[in-house]
């Protein structure tokens, strides 16, 4: 990492400053892969230097991963050490912040049963509740940021010599996250603005529903009353802001549970539970999900319909245009916190609470009579196009045009 140390300390701090915010006194938790070592370092510096109290990162490796998946009895897929989940729980509420350093290998977990990885994932879903909601109504500070893998960089840079592959992908890291730039977290901040007067006008309008059509997808999704869509950026229990993902072009909220009405196709794979699910459709009615298919990776597409009653319907839906700085990189990244800032997605699975009015306050049984969907899982999954269409339609039933050609047009 030598050759990008000065762009590498960049990303550190703004994932650090802007991405996590993290404040003076606070405990940081970093989750990381062991290749991501030399980057975690800068993370760790950068925090302690603006006055983290502790810095505790939690390593993991991908191939021990796949080990346990391949070849540990079934039963031990039911357990989840709960010290360890009890514990960041316990971190949470002392206000710590959380980042998530992802280094994707798209092709993990090719050849293992996709039953073994839904009854893990179910699993740690289940043990780590407590962690999730206080990530999912804003109690606590967390982000995303990524770094390459030699796999990964194999995979998006395929024609590329193979020395050249993860050089390729760190530059394009770099440009999606705005490194490049002279003063990457004063680009941030302009860019946070940018979003914010399309989330504000979003939530001035209140749509009732918004219908999408394009190739392949033509579905209507309520949304609920007193929705809000919110874009890069919230606030944390004690005020603090933070941004979850870096990159981040959407504008998102939650749909009514029962609003989706349709059908939708994917307009760019996804890499789930390191499976790739490529060219598939979604068929709704009701708000559930009636019917399914996928030209590749259509078992694993069914472990992740079938891992709840939740994840039968839809926990967010968010607007990107279709030329934005990722998109117009023209590369497919097979890594969701990408590819998802190229297109609008959908996400299946459980809603945002802080995307309904007074929502962080609700208890789960008030939610779900709000119309906010509840579930075990939330994977985003692409598509949105270069023929996207999205009506706005307004409470009195007037429609009016808020995509053409996979743009904004209000």
């Amino acid at each position: 990492m030598t050759k990008h140390h000065d762009q590498l300390v960049k990303y550190a701090s703004l994932a650090i400053q802007l991405g996590v915010n993290v404040q003076p006194g606070q405990t940081l938790v970093i989750f990381a892969p062991l290749v991501s070592v030399d980057f975690v370092r800068l993370l760790v510096k950068r925090a302690y230097e603006i006055g983290a109290k502790l810095v505790y990162v939690e390593w993991a490796d991908s191939e021990i991963t796949r080990l346990k998946y391949e070849l540990a009895p079934f039963e031990a897929l039911l357990e989840h050490p709960m010290w360890q989940a009890k514990g960041y729980e316990e971190l949470a509420s002392q206000n710590a912040a959380f980042l998530y350093v992802s280094a994707n290998n798209p092709d993990l977990m090719n050849g293992i049963d996709p039953k073994r990885l839904q009854t893990a994932s179910k699993t740690s879903s289940t043990a780590t509740q407590g962690l999730t909601m206080a990530r999912l109504t804003n109690k606590v500070s967390w982000t995303i940021v990524a770094v390459p893998t030699p796999a990964w960089a194999d995979k998006v840079f395929p024609l590329l010599p193979e020395e050249e592959r993860v050089d390729a992908l760190w530059s394009a890291i770099f440009q999606a996250t705005r490194v490049q730039k002279d003063d990457p977290i004063e680009e941030w901040r302009n860019h946070a603005l940018t979003l914010l007067t399309k989330s504000d006008l979003l939530n001035e309008k209140q749509y009732k529903a918004l219908h999408y059509r394009a190739e392949g997808t033509d579905v209507t999704v309520e949304l609920p009353q007193d929705h809000l869509w919110v874009s890069a950026g919230s606030n944390n229990q004690q005020g603090d802001r933070f941004i979850a993902n870096m990159p981040t072009e959407e504008v998102f909220t939650s749909p009514l549970r029962t609003g989706v009405n349709g059908t939708v196709r994917s307009t760019k794979p996804l890499s789930y539970n390191g499976v790739l699910i490529e060219n598939f459709s979604l068929t709704f009615e009701g708000g559930r999900i009636v019917d399914f298919a996928a030209e590749k990776g259509e078992e694993m597409l069914r472990t992740l319909v079938e891992m709840d009653e939740g994840s039968h319907y839809l926990g967010e839906i968010a607007l990107v245009p279709h030329r934005s700085p990722i998109s117009d990189m023209n590369i497919i990244f097979y890594n969701t916190l990408y590819d998802e800032n190229a297109s609008c997605h959908f996400a299946i699975g459980r809603g945002f609470p802080f995307c309904l009015k007074d929502g962080v306050t609700m208890s789960g049984e008030e939610l779900l009579k709000r119309g906010l969907n509840e579930s075990l899982t939330h994977v985003d999954f692409m598509m949105g196009s270069a023929d996207m269409d999205i009506d706005g339609i307004k409470m009195n039933g007037e429609v009016e045009p808020v995509f053409r050609k996979g743009d904004w047009v209000i």
